[in-house]
């Protein structure tokens, strides 16, 4: 029991700290004088009135959490922490849609139910941004920082998922030390970001926004034409530059950034397969596109491929066109890439390039096995060598990953959605992508949904954010015993 309420207690903690975030669009709603002051002040208020009365109840409760409390605060958090974040759309949505919406942004995962984007007070654009912002930090922390600690794979499987010249040594040697770290590099570069976009031709509204969210790969914009609305060659290269960034391993930016060294990027593995996968799809797709005549012009369809595919690819979720209107093996590939495409240790969603890899690599070794049933055949990814039994926590992952789109798909369909809405609605969803196709294609977006299709569409975004195992595990019978 004690150790129940010391989650409560850190929980309460969290959203003392999460209330804070309001300050940002309490400034923007006074800077632009567009009326929400007031509703920001009160949403402050009630989250820090919550959190702090869950921590003060619970000071006396204090105590060391175990693996299996780190899991249920982790869960609890990130359930937690959106539905506070709701209060200031409940004027506009209801609490199903706005739940959608503030998961899609912790999530990092860009899908809206909210028509007339363009329209929107300016603070309620910076919020959903900012939590775009957030949710990408607290990615990065959670898989790099605090995923390893509670035992998700062990330290091995952290020093599997850490390639180049991380998996020998930790970012530092305490857990806070780490996510400093990690805080800094990504927000020096999303400062970066803003000034680099600011130049390019985007308000500093605009520009904000849009770096919180290309660098979460959230994929949230302030416009209904999503960054199609810009008509920007330029603007478009920024944020590919920007994306790609995020695709990579922040833990990997920060020993660039540390010794300054950048030939540490060619020695992580990981990050040489993504961005060789994203460039190669995006030459191929282009030409694929030339060549049926989508685009006459090669270098139309190089720029729309180019941007479209590594949005998607990154599980970022901007649009500069309707590619819902392309060849259905375009938006299929291209949903396919954002299962795999990204590092761990990024903004990203998806299974993550290591795993990728390693599933890749097992299945040479089954075919050496059945050619030489008794050759000894250790898997190495960046020179390491990963252990059997990472292996084997890597097939239980992607079967619980595929189960769970097969799972929400089928329930989907039950709902009388049609197959390629329901599909792609859910596989967005878990990727943390956004939109999908059909009538959740780039040209719309999830308010088609009824309130039972958009439910399972958030628990699609927090099962895919988690990790899938990090959530599903609560719901084991083991979980609760003593």
């Amino acid at each position: 029991m004690q150790r129940s309420l010391a989650v409560i207690h850190a929980l309460g903690m969290m959203l003392v700290m999460f209330s804070v975030a309001y300050i940002l669009p309490i400034l923007g709603s006074l800077i632009y004088q567009d009326g929400t002051t007031v509703i920001f002040l009160t949403a402050m208020a009630m989250t820090f009135v919550a959190g702090g009365s869950m921590w003060y109840l619970t000071r006396g409760e204090r105590g060391q959490l175990t693996i299996r409390h780190g899991f249920l605060l982790v869960v609890m958090m990130w359930t937690a922490m959106p539905a506070f974040a709701t209060l200031p759309l409940l004027d506009r949505l209801s609490f199903t849609d706005a739940y959608f919406e503030t998961m899609s942004g912790m999530t990092t995962s860009g899908g809206t139910v909210l028509v007339g984007l363009d329209n929107l007070p300016p603070a309620i654009n910076l919020w959903r941004h900012e939590l775009n912002w957030l949710g990408g930090l607290g990615v990065i922390v959670l898989a790099v920082a605090v995923l390893p600690l509670l035992g998700i794979g062990g330290r091995q499987l952290f020093k599997a998922e850490t390639p180049g010249p991380m998996k020998d040594s930790s970012l530092a040697p305490r857990i806070t030390e780490t996510a400093r770290n990690l805080w800094l590099v990504y927000l020096t570069t999303t400062f970066i970001c803003i000034l680099v976009l600011k130049a390019v031709g985007m308000s500093w509204l605009d520009a904000i926004c849009h770096a919180f969210s290309a660098m979460s790969l959230g994929g949230f914009s302030t416009h209904d034409a999503s960054i199609g609305y810009f008509n920007s060659s330029l603007i478009e290269f920024v944020l590919i530059t920007f994306m790609l960034l995020a695709a990579v391993n922040f833990a990997t930016h920060f020993m660039v950034w540390r010794t300054k060294n950048w030939r540490l990027y060619l020695r992580d593995g990981e990050a040489i397969a993504t961005i060789s996968l994203l460039l190669t799809s995006v030459f191929a797709l282009a030409i694929f596109l030339w060549i049926l005549n989508v685009y006459p012009d090669f270098t139309v369809a190089l720029r729309h491929a180019s941007f479209n595919l590594i949005s998607v690819g990154t599980s970022s979720g901007y649009a500069s066109t309707d590619y819902a209107q392309w060849p259905i093996f375009a938006p299929l590939f291209m949903l396919f890439l954002s299962c795999i495409a990204v590092s761990s240790g990024s903004t990203g969603g998806g299974i993550k390039m290591i795993r990728t890899l390693v599933l890749f690599k097992q299945a040479g070794r089954e075919f050496t096995k059945l050619l030489h049933p008794e050759v000894v055949n250790p898997m190495k990814i960046g020179g390491l060598v990963i252990p059997n039994n990472i292996v084997y926590a890597v097939l239980g992952f992607i079967f619980l990953y595929f189960m769970s789109i097969a799972t929400l798909t089928f329930t989907m369909l039950l709902t009388g959605l049609d197959f390629i809405s329901a599909f792609s609605a859910i596989l967005a969803s878990v990727n943390n992508v956004g939109p999908g196709l059909g009538i959740i294609g780039p040209a719309s977006n999830y308010s088609v949904l009824n309130d039972i299709q958009t439910w399972l569409c958030t628990v699609g975004m927090l099962v895919g954010r988690l990790e899938i195992i990090t959530l599903l595990i609560i719901f084991t019978p083991g979980f609760w015993r003593r």
